[in-house]
């Protein structure tokens, strides 16, 4: 009978895979030598990692090392996968906090309100950080402050993580999309000019803006026209406005609308220059937008830091998502130094209960919400929308690329941990105006639109 070794992996050798009559030592002598529980499960972590790398074949592990060294063959183990993250998520604990003092790039909008919050309202300093939120202007700016590691993490747009980890609009660098922050919480807004509108066919001609070119905006906005026979680059203009530049864009006329984040399509009604057209939620209900977003030589290099910061967001998503703390919410971000908004603008969209600048007041209380839980199937969703668009131009294996990038498993550990409900699956099937996607064929999916930039 065989048993699981706890031997250096990258020691040449020792077996990791023997029967105790070949004379060497028995996994409890490796046991003690290894002196401490956690020591013990940064084996287990190594061992299994080595193991999957090499299919099991200990033979080729055991000439591998023996040709390069066990220096050089951790060195790129170490490259290719994250093992010292693993590590830290297999103790199931932070322990020593290796950097405390954190900067976390943000944009001023409502989806970044659990990474915004974490400041004012100690979610940070609750879970062992000092860390400090950074205004930026634009998306761009985000991508290339955390990028170039100006900041250490960052709020950022679903599907930037995926772009990023893909190389498509900037270098490629792999990422990791840890959590969600906001689910649903966008709009079309249109400028008042144009109050009769019916429906997208109404809207050819129109000029759009989004806020970047891989974000969910974006993509659902194309949806929206396309589903109403509108070609979002033939018969409309869509060009990449920065959100707080959105309003002013709309009253001097350089816009017929936008499909934005909040709060500039309560700003628009707030200024009396739009009105709320459509809620992003009616075209699909529980939507990703905004994400915590990191380098994956971050979270490798300070595991315990990565694991406190994923602790914080994940915590304080879940105090966002419980409408009896919006109102603090607002007021807690409302200040210059984050938003810089209105509370009662801030309120409207937090609690569902606005003007829609059509003489209306509407209630719709998920309008907004707030999930952390970053599913597989809405990375391969979004990544169908990437390929569609000819906005990434290579063929990828779409559930490798979402596995690597969003860590669902790893979020609902950490909510389990903090005690909140977690998830069965990873996978799920979406529903977008009336027709569904099924993650299991992403192909079949991308080739039934009629309206598209394949060809």
């Amino acid at each position: 009978m065989q048993s699981k070794s706890l031997h250096d992996p990258y020691d040449p050798h020792p077996s990791l895979d023997h029967s105790h009559s070949r004379g060497e030592p028995t996994p409890l002598e490796t046991h003690s030598t290894l002196q401490t529980p956690e020591k013990i499960i940064d084996r287990v972590v190594e061992n299994t990692v080595v193991r999957a790398i090499f299919g099991g074949n200990d033979v080729n592990r055991r000439r591998f090392m023996q040709l390069v060294g066990a220096s050089s063959a951790a060195a790129l183990i170490e490259s290719l996968f994250p093992l010292k993250m693993a590590k830290a998520l297999a103790q199931e604990q932070v322990g020593n906090i290796e950097k405390k003092d954190l900067t976390i790039g943000f944009i001023p909008i409502t989806c970044a309100t659990p990474i915004i919050m974490a400041e004012p309202m100690g979610f940070y300093k609750k879970h062992g950080l000092n860390a400090k939120v950074r205004r930026a202007s634009g998306w761009a700016m985000v991508r290339d402050w955390s990028i170039n590691k100006d900041v250490d993490a960052a709020h950022m747009l679903s599907p930037m993580p995926l772009s990023i980890t893909l190389g498509a609009g900037s270098k490629q660098v792999p990422y990791f999309m840890p959590a969600v922050e906001n689910i649903n919480g966008q709009a079309i807004t249109l400028h008042t000019k144009h109050a009769g509108v019916q429906s997208a066919k109404d809207m050819k001609g129109f000029r759009f803006c989004v806020p970047f070119r891989y974000s969910m905006h974006n993509y659902l906005l194309r949806y929206y026209l396309a589903e109403g026979g509108v070609h979002p680059d033939k018969d409309v203009q869509i060009r990449v406005v920065p959100p707080p530049e959105m309003v002013a864009n709309l009253k001097a006329d350089n816009v017929d609308g936008y499909l934005a984040p909040d709060p500039f399509n309560q700003r628009a009604v707030y200024e009396n220059v739009g009105f709320i057209y459509l809620l992003s939620k009616e075209i699909w209900d529980r939507h990703p937008c905004c994400a915590f977003a990191i380098s994956q030589e971050f979270a490798a290099t300070y595991p315990n830091t990565f694991l406190a910061l994923f602790r914080s967001i994940v915590d304080a998503t879940h105090y966002a998502s419980k409408p009896e703390n919006r109102k603090d919410i607002a007021k807690a971000i409302a200040p210059k130094n984050y938003l810089n908004q209105p509370t009662i603008v801030l309120e409207q969209v937090l609690t569902g209960k606005f003007a829609d600048g059509l003489g209306n007041i509407k209630t719709v209380p998920d309008r907004i919400d707030f999930d952390p839980f970053p599913w597989h199937s809405m990375a391969v969703w979004i990544l169908t929308q990437m390929k569609r668009w000819k906005h990434v131009d290579r063929d990828f294996d779409y559930k490798k690329v979402a596995e690597e990038v969003y860590l669902a498993s790893e979020c609902d550990k950490i909510s389990r941990e903090l005690g909140y409900d977690v998830h069965q699956q990873t996978y799920s099937s979406h529903v977008l105006m009336g027709k569904t996607f099924d993650p299991n064929q992403p192909e079949e999916y991308l080739k039934s639109f009629h309206i598209n930039n394949l060809t």
